[in-house]
């Protein structure tokens, strides 16, 4: 049975932690350290075995997920070389680059650098992956496993691509989150009560990500088909694009992108 250990015990390797166990994977197979004893409580509640070390974990492990701050990532590693064997290292540290982790692993050659996001803690995580030279093709399919348990996964063609993802989907859910907050601030000062706003704009988002999920349509044709000529819709949409929305966006992400290269440079 595949051992699966977490060297940080946060809130994204609680949902992974939760989700492979959710699909079956028993719990007895998965270990966890973090230097805060406190923090694997609610590990052991779910029957994770509980490590005295990062060193400890990492022993006979098939995949070991760094899932501590980017700021502690060089010394976690280090605390790792020699317990490492053969196993898959998987990081989700934002901004640290596979050249870093693998010299700070003492030249470990299988790892993946990944980018989940929040929605992970929901099982409904979007996560965009890179994968060293040096990872097997069993390895991939096992980091599929082990980071499609909260959600859906994505390979990127190369490194660099994921400060693209981070941009988009990495950063994306709380661009969502600040639409929803300025349409129910709008809501409620149309008249509505403030549960009343939460509760129209949480199920219309949901509504609409899921009608964009299951058809094959564009997004730009569904918004079209959803906006008739003269109506309340096209009025909304007006005003948006006239007060420059679209370039918005642009700006908004070109920035999450070029701080995200500079994380990266940072790193290294």
């Amino acid at each position: 049975m595949t051992q699966v250990t977490f060297i940080g015990a946060g809130n994204i390797a609680y949902a992974i932690a939760g989700g492979l166990i959710e699909g079956g994977h028993p719990a007895a197979h998965i270990v966890a350290a973090d230097p805060m004893p406190g923090q694997l409580d609610r590990f052991t509640e779910l029957g994770v075995q509980a490590a005295g070390s990062n060193a400890e974990a990492a022993s006979g492990a098939d995949v070991v997920l760094l899932t501590v701050k980017p700021n502690i990532v060089e010394t976690a590693c280090g605390e790792l070389q020699g317990a490492l064997g053969d196993a898959l290292v998987i990081s989700v540290a934002a901004g640290i680059t596979l050249g870093s982790l693998q010299r700070w692993l003492g030249d470990h050659p299988a790892t993946v650098r990944c980018m989940p996001n929040t929605p992970a803690l929901e099982r409904q995580g979007m996560t965009g992956a890179y994968p060293a030279p040096g990872v097997t093709d069993a390895q991939r399919a096992l980091a599929e496993q082990v980071l499609g348990a909260v959600g859906s996964l994505l390979w990127v063609p190369a490194e660099s691509d994921l400060d693209a993802v981070t941009a988009v989907s990495g950063s994306g859910p709380a661009y969502f989150f600040l639409l929803m907050e300025l349409m129910q601030r709008a809501a409620v000062d149309l008249g509505l009560d403030p549960d009343t706003a939460r509760q129209l704009v949480v199920k219309t988002a949901l509504g609409a990500a899921t009608m964009v999920d299951r058809r094959d349509d564009d997004v730009a044709e569904l918004r079209q088909a959803g906006t008739s000529p003269g109506g309340t819709t096209a009025a909304a949409i007006g005003t948006f694009l006239d007060g420059g929305l679209p370039d918005l966006v642009t700006a908004a992400l070109g920035a999450a992108h070029r701080r995200s290269i500079e994380l990266a440079a940072e790193s290294d």
